[in-house]
This record gives structure tokens, sequence and C-alpha cells, in this order.
């Protein structure tokens, strides 16, 4: 079965070198996306599809795909401000874009098949993309699969530097997800893992609890839904500049009302990323552990095959 990998990165800026994401911090100047990358294409993804906005696209095909040129095909699709159904009008005050549901609705065009859909700025490690990789090229042969949501362990996706926000898994006895709970003000210190509560007050959290780092696996019927939800977005929040559609309340809908199932996919991978500034040398470091390891090679370009 052919799959794509569905990368968000409109959210990324034109002037890399002052954007901490797509710093190199490999041995030959690799960016996290390039692993993400490298590791999509030895899980068996056949395509990419990016999801940029048209201001960055030839600074974006320079920095991230013009070095993996014939590799995979890749495709562009582009999330605007003004990418909004007819009859829809953008806010002239909007700046931020519309949020992560609009993002995947827009690759609509370029996918007909199941795919996979991860943030550009993050490091997911290959376990995990094949993790999510064999749960879509099985959806035709397990009745019920439905969606999927790899879900990483809380503290192994923590930064040393700070609080974090991280959506918390329930599952039902089967593995199918029930809820997903935006929590916020995450921390660790030396007696264990906690989050604040609405009055402020310290809640412990097992570190064990499955969370969602936006590692996903949709049928192409994902677009449909997200149609039907963005129209009723943008009629009732579409004129407030700050709101934005997320992936996850077209997802809360489907699970609450029985459309569809989310099949909740437990990873051991540590996770890692440039939550704040001090993480660079963390994610530096991982990086380098991993190559020692020979997950990775040194140079990432060279190792592999043309498409």
């Amino acid at each position: 079965m052919r799959l794509s990998l569905l990368i968000m990165a409109a959210g990324i800026g034109s002037r890399y070198g002052g954007i901490k994401q797509l710093d190199g911090f490999g041995p030959s100047g690799e960016k996290i996306i390039d692993y993400t990358i490298y590791d999509a294409i030895q899980t068996g993804f056949q395509k990419i599809v990016f999801v940029i906005r048209r201001d960055i696209e030839t600074d974006f095909r320079k920095a991230v795909t013009e070095p993996w040129s014939g590799r995979i095909p890749m495709e562009f699709v582009h999330q605007e401000l003004d990418s909004v159904p007819a009859g829809f009008h953008t806010p002239p005050e909007r700046i931020k874009p519309w949020g992560t549901g609009h993002a995947i609705l827009t690759a609509a065009p370029a996918i007909r098949e199941p795919f996979s859909v991860v943030n550009a700025d993050d490091f997911y490690g290959r376990p995990s993309l094949k993790i999510i990789f064999e749960h879509l090229a099985s959806i035709e042969f397990l009745e019920g699969a439905g969606y999927g949501l790899v879900g990483y362990l809380l503290k192994n996706t923590l930064s040393e530097y700070g609080s974090v926000a991280r959506g918390i898994c329930r599952a039902d006895a089967q593995g199918y997800l029930t809820s997903l709970v935006e929590t916020l003000g995450i921390y660790r210190d030396e007696s264990g893992i906690f989050h604040k509560d609405e009055h402020g007050r310290p809640r412990a959290i097992d570190g064990n609890t499955l969370v969602s780092m936006n590692l996903w696996g949709f049928t192409p019927s994902y677009f449909k839904h997200l149609e039907t939800d963005f129209g009723a977005f943008l009629r009732e929040r579409g004129q407030d500049p700050k709101s934005e559609f997320y992936l996850t309340s077209t997802i809360d809908r489907l699970i609450r009302s029985g459309e569809e199932k989310v099949k909740v996919l437990s990873t051991r991978q540590q996770w890692f990323g440039v939550t704040y500034r001090e993480d660079r040398p963390a994610v530096e470091r991982n990086i380098r552990e991993l190559v020692a390891k020979g997950q990775y090679p040194e140079n990432l370009w060279e190792n592999v095959r043309p498409a």
C-alpha cells in the first residue's frame, strides 16, 4: 500500500539562520527535519508532502528539500490566511495561522492514500514512525482499526529547562482513544513530574502516562471531517483573530460520536526538540549518541539511495 508522510512546516520562518528548529544539530549539519525525512525513507513512506507558506517556499526548498533531491517524491501545499471556503473572509487584523486542523486540510489535493502527520521541528525517532507506518499499512486488514496516534511516555518528552504542554491520552480496554486532554505547565523536579491544576496547586502525574506529540495516522476520510468542522469553526469563531482550528477538535468530536476510532499505539522512543534555547546541547548530545550507536550515519545524505 502506498503511504505518505505529511510534515507541517508552515510555522517556520524564512530567515533560517535565526530559527532554532532549522539549525544544524547533526555531525554534518543535519536539522531535526532531516532525520524525519531520513527515517521516513528508511521506514517505507513513498511520498512526503510539506505544508508551508508561499513566502518561504524558495528558502525552504533550498534549505530542506534540495539536499534530498531524487531520494523520495516531495510535494508542497500552502497554508495561507486566505485559504478559506467561499463565503468566508479572513479578518484583516489576523496574523496567526488557522491551526493544525487547517494545515492538514490544505493537503487534501495532494493526498489520496493513508498518511501520517508530524511536526517539522520534533524528533520522533524511526521506531515511532515504523509503528504508525505499520498501523496504516494494516488498516484494510484490521476491522475497525481506524486512525492511529503514537503515544509517548510522558517522562520521555520533558525539557529540563521549563514546563511544557502535553496532550494526555486516555484509552479504553481495547486501546482506542477516549479523550485527549491538553495539560499545561507540566514540569519535572527531584521529587517527580507535576502540573498545576486550575487553582495553581501542583498535581503529580505518572511518568508512564501516554501523551500525544502530534504523530498521527489517518485515512483520506479525515479530510472530509476537517472540511465540515472548519466551516463550523469559521462560522462560530472565524472573526476572532487569535482563534485556531486544531486537528484534535475534530478528533474529539469523532470519537465522542463514534464516527471514527483512533488506536493508541505506544512507544518507548525518546522524543526531543528545542522547546527552550537551553535544550540545544541536549539535542546535539542525543543525536551524537544515536550516531555512535549506529542508528544514523555521520552524513544522512550520503547514505540514502535515490527513489
